[in-house]
């Protein structure tokens, strides 16, 4: 018996005939001083469907960002979340047909892959009998488990602004409404940044006094979010990471900088290289969508920049499941 039938061996096997289709937001991590522990829920989303079959093969099609690039088996990372939240709840597929349509772009720091597994997981709990089914929280758990740290899954399965901590192997996640006159813009520029490269940049450790100050800027920066939004520059100034990963990202970082010289609360967007900025009201994002146009256009002529002006998800993935 190979691996594979050993590890089916006690697992039931999903119903053929299902289709279950899950809208997920993009999301942005950090945002400054909020480092693996903020994040915030984008409305840019992604559509994953999954068909189960009644055959064993893996049919892929995949629309969008990565269609060219991603694998089309069982190495795809919605194929193995799948597989993992199957295993956990006791099932397991026979064959799959996975529909992507991706307009979150890849390697750029908002939060794709945490997408991809939000909704590969919560596909297959919604697959199975609704007595297996387990809730939002074991979907944190188990998807935190897979992206390492909760500040990506959370605001993609809670929408809005998700304040996450972990307690061991205990992951948790509350959510906190973010004042409507915040408006996120993101400038991505056209090369990619691996979160792995850009954890690598990062010191082992940091001084206390630097800890202190950005401990009272995350804080300052909660309340700028959710009720305060005329101290978002000073509440996204950060000193744990950003300074470190600057190297790895110089267009990017000088974007930041001229920004936050020009009193915009710009921040590195996740691992980056997208920036983001935290605009207050229409009229400052309307300034900040002409400042970074001309700031590029005259300082990074050679990257092609798509800047996007969105608004917060306050919703989080959502599920539909269909049966024949």
């Amino acid at each position: 018996m190979d691996t594979t039938s050993q590890a089916a061996v006690g697992l039931q096997l999903i119903e053929p005939g299902q289709r279950v289709t899950v809208r997920v937001p993009a999301t942005t991590a950090n945002l400054g001083p909020g480092y693996d522990s903020l994040g915030l829920a984008l409305a840019l989303h992604d559509t994953l469907t999954v068909e189960s079959l009644d055959t064993d093969e893996l049919v892929f099609d995949l629309r969008g960002e990565g269609a060219e690039t991603l694998p089309r088996d069982a190495s795809h990372l919605v194929v193995r979340a799948m597989d993992t939240a199957l295993e956990r709840l006791g099932y397991r597929h026979g064959g799959l047909k996975v529909t992507a349509e991706n307009v979150n772009p890849h390697g750029r720091g908002l939060g794709s892959s945490a997408s991809a597994v939000v909704a590969a997981v919560s596909a297959a709990n919604a697959m199975v009998p609704a007595e297996s089914r387990r809730g939002k929280d074991w979907i944190l758990q188990l998807t935190s488990e897979l992206e390492g740290h909760p500040d990506n899954v959370a605001p993609a399965i809670f929408g809005g602004l998700a304040l996450s901590w972990q307690d061991s192997e205990q992951y948790s996640s509350t959510s906190a409404n973010v004042v409507e006159s915040v408006i996120p813009i993101v400038a991505v520029p056209n090369y990619e940044l691996s979160t792995e490269a850009a954890r690598a940049l990062l010191p082992a450790s940091v001084g206390h006094h630097a800890a202190a100050m950005n401990s009272g800027r995350a804080a300052l920066l909660i309340h700028a979010l959710t009720a305060k939004p005329e101290f978002l520059l000073a509440g996204t100034e950060d000193y744990l990471h950003q300074s470190y990963r600057a190297e790895a990202m110089r267009p990017s970082a000088a974007l930041i900088g001229a920004l936050r010289k020009a009193g915009y609360a710009a921040v590195v967007s996740g691992a980056g290289p997208t920036v983001l900025v935290l605009a207050n009201g229409a009229g400052q994002a309307a300034d900040a969508l002409a400042f970074i146009e001309t700031f590029t256009a005259a300082n990074t002529p050679d990257i092609g920049w798509r800047v996007l002006k969105l608004a917060v998800d306050v919703e989080g993935a959502k599920v539909d499941l269909h049966r024949r």
